[in-house]
């Protein structure tokens, strides 16, 4: 299929994480015999950091201005299989008008943002990226959340069919690794900046560094404001590119996964971070949100403080045996049900059923004879 996609990013991951999933998304369609043709909008912050800029699994248009690129899209999506709007492009609300205007035989929306689109859309019916009334045309409308809010996107804003699309990760570059020395540590932490996921990062990972002063610490991630005071035990990245994050977690005893406010409220969002983390093979503690037991099983692949006493216990009462353990069964459970190539199925196989039907309703019916 030839698929085009309009995304927030995939040529830098600087302070999102659309990049990745993008990226391990369009990667494993590439390697499944798809053609991938993704629009960005050029913007200073992204140039200045672009980490992948001329990746080889899909051909990126990049632009500066919507009225200029308009003829290269209106191009693109005539002869398209399948198109995609991702939530937070630029363009987005002119972008899906074109697509639903198009001729394009398979119309989607990627919502990587789905409890804040929902939010938006119950406020005032719209967002910057989506209005309300575009829904109902979609045929597909995939969502990096799951569970009781997908229901809602079909019979409140009338999405002919809602479907989840987790993130995902590519099990080629995401494994273990020997631990590296520029990233050894006890305890680590990555995520951009985000005031509603600060005090937990506060809770369980700088309270623990103040306690145990011998103990290693490291956070990356931008963003991060000069007024954050960090323990003197841990250690600052700014940003890292996507290549070391596997080296990243593979030296970290136990990494640490915090969620912004709206998808723990919404529920069942899980982060590419808790994939990647688990892909190589390394415990996670995260806070707690409905839905995450169907993602990993409590204590056993996933440990869930409630207080800085229990990532203290984890960290000075849990022998490197046990936390393997869990590290090792949350790796065999995400390459079962998480990869790239599954998520890709995924994909493939909601395209082919909205393919089917668009089929079934163009085939002529036989007139019924008296």
């Amino acid at each position: 299929m030839k698929i085009v996609i309009c995304g927030l990013s995939i040529t830098s991951s600087w302070g999102n994480g659309h990049a990745t999933t993008f990226r391990a998304l369009a990667r494993a369609l590439h390697e499944r015999g798809h053609r991938i043709v993704f629009f960005e909008h050029d913007v200073e912050w992204y140039a200045s950091n672009r980490d992948l800029p001329e990746p080889t699994f899909c051909r990126v248009e990049l632009y500066d201005k919507w009225g200029e690129v308009l003829p290269r899209i209106r191009k693109e999506f005539s002869d398209a299989d399948v198109t995609l709007v991702g939530s937070y492009f630029p363009d987005g609300i002119a972008a899906i008008r074109e697509m639903l205007e198009s001729s394009a035989r398979v119309k989607c929306f990627y919502d990587i943002d789905t409890p804040i689109t929902v939010g938006k859309l119950r406020e005032s019916g719209k967002t910057e990226y989506l209005l309300g009334e575009q829904v109902p045309g979609l045929d597909v409308y995939f969502s990096f959340t799951g569970g009781p809010m997908l229901r809602e996107i079909e019979e409140t804003f009338g999405a002919p069919h809602a479907a989840p699309l987790y993130c995902s990760f590519d099990p080629e570059r995401y494994h273990p690794y020997p631990p590296s020395r520029r990233f050894a540590c006890d305890l680590s932490y990555m995520g951009t900046y985000a005031p509603d996921r600060q005090p937990k990062v506060e809770e369980f990972l700088c309270e623990p560094a103040r306690r145990l002063k011998e103990r290693r610490f490291l956070v990356a991630g931008p963003q991060y404001p000069r007024s954050v005071r960090w323990p003197k035990s841990v250690r600052r990245i700014t940003h890292l590119n996507p290549r070391w994050h596997p080296h990243f977690y593979s030296s970290s005893r136990i990494t640490l996964n915090v969620t912004r406010r709206d998808m723990v409220q919404a529920g069942y969002s899980p982060s590419v971070r808790l994939f990647e983390a688990a892909a190589c093979g390394t415990p996670i503690a995260s806070d707690n949100w409905p839905g995450l037991e169907t993602f990993f099983a409590p204590g056993k692949e996933i440990l869930l403080p409630v207080s800085p006493d229990d990532m203290v216990q984890y960290l000075t009462e849990l022998s490197d045996r046990e936390l393997q353990l869990i590290g090792a069964a949350a790796k065999e459970r995400v390459l079962a049900e998480h990869t790239s190539d599954i998520r890709a199925t995924e994909f493939e196989r909601a395209a082919e059923n909205c393919r089917a039907r668009v089929r079934i309703a163009e085939t002529p019916q036989p007139v019924a004879t008296l």
